[in-house]
């Protein structure tokens, strides 16, 4: 099943029966008229069920290839001895990948990690925020190699945004590898990187 993006942009009321709805599918917006009438409030609550439905902006053009791990593993809020480790060998686990950019959110323990593969690659590390970051990314870089260096929870939700079959990486050293695909499909690779 194909979803397409949905966003409400502004409502116009033109007459005492009649709304406006303009919708645009590549913009994260909302906007209202400053008076909304009753009806139209119930109009606005009946369409947010349709909102359930839609995945977030990820471009139906997009080709990216988004690279997802988790930060390395740690003790306490640092990276421990393996995770400095695993943290070096991630440059030669993707070594095969012409990297465009690399990303994180500001959590330091995950931005030690990206930094010898910021340091081997010469691409600085891109903080943004965890929401909608796979549409963030694949907006970025809709033809690039992208990598995100994440924690349990947001990866699960950028897989699940990017609309990839089985489960996200959530173990110290797992990568996966989502591809956009022209039909709109997914291509799922894994990798590991070890310690």
């Amino acid at each position: 099943m194909k979803f397409f993006n949905f966003f409400v942009l502004s409502i116009e009321r033109t007459a005492p029966a009649r709304i406006i709805l303009t919708l645009d599918w590549d913009c994260i917006a909302f906007q209202t008229r400053p008076m909304l009438t009753r009806r139209d409030a119930l109009c606005l609550f009946a369409l947010a069920p349709l909102s359930a439905c839609v995945r977030s902006g990820i471009p139906g053009t997009a080709r990216t290839t988004i690279i997802l791990l988790r930060h390395a593993d740690r003790t306490g809020d640092n990276l421990n001895s393996f995770g400095v480790a695993r943290s070096e060998n991630l440059p030669n686990a993707l070594a095969g990948y012409q990297l465009s950019a690399i990303f994180s959110p500001d959590i330091p323990r995950n931005l030690e990690t990206a930094k010898p593969l910021s340091q081997a690659t010469g691409l600085p590390i891109t903080v943004i925020p965890k929401e909608f970051a796979g549409s963030t990314m694949s907006r970025a870089y809709p033809n690039g190699t992208v990598v995100w260096i994440g924690n349990k929870g947001n990866l699960r939700t950028i897989w699940e945004e990017l609309g990839a079959a089985g489960t996200a990486p959530q173990e110290y050293g797992e990568i996966g590898i989502v591809t956009l695909l022209p039909d709109g499909g997914r291509q799922v690779e894994r990798l590991v990187v070890n310690a």
